[in-house]
């Protein structure tokens, strides 16, 4: 079966930190742009960070530079979310989606073609 399974929310206090992760299933994540996204309620789902498999490089949205890092582990089939300095703002539904790793709009949620099926994240003390 084809598909993406996020782990690794939870609840947690300001200033604390959480590593997610986005392992593939079905498919190997070796050339592909993967997508973090979050969806807090009554807002949009909105791009936080992306890596293309194939090259390594990486985008985040100015709102978790020099908080979150993004890595994979293609042998492992698996792409991390490190956050660390976790804010209330960050609370949401944390979502992984590949597409291919062409074009641009890296975080734009509508390029994404597959996703998984979400991980809560809730920061708070």
């Amino acid at each position: 079966q084809v598909q993406l399974v996020e782990s690794g929310g939870g609840l947690v206090q300001p200033g604390g930190s959480l590593r997610l992760s986005c392992t593939a299933s079905g498919f190997g994540l070796g050339y592909f742009a993967i997508g973090w996204f979050r969806q807090a309620p009554g807002k949009e789902r909105e791009g936080v960070s992306s890596i293309l498999t194939n090259t390594g490089r990486t985008y985040y949205a100015e709102s978790v530079k020099g908080r979150f890092t993004i890595s994979r582990d293609n042998a492992k089939n698996t792409v991390y979310l490190q956050m660390d300095n976790l804010k209330p703002e960050d609370t949401g539904i944390y979502y992984c989606a590949t597409r291919y790793p062409h074009g641009t709009d890296w975080l734009v949620p509508e390029a994404y073609t597959r996703w998984g099926q979400g991980t809560q994240v809730t920061v708070s003390s």
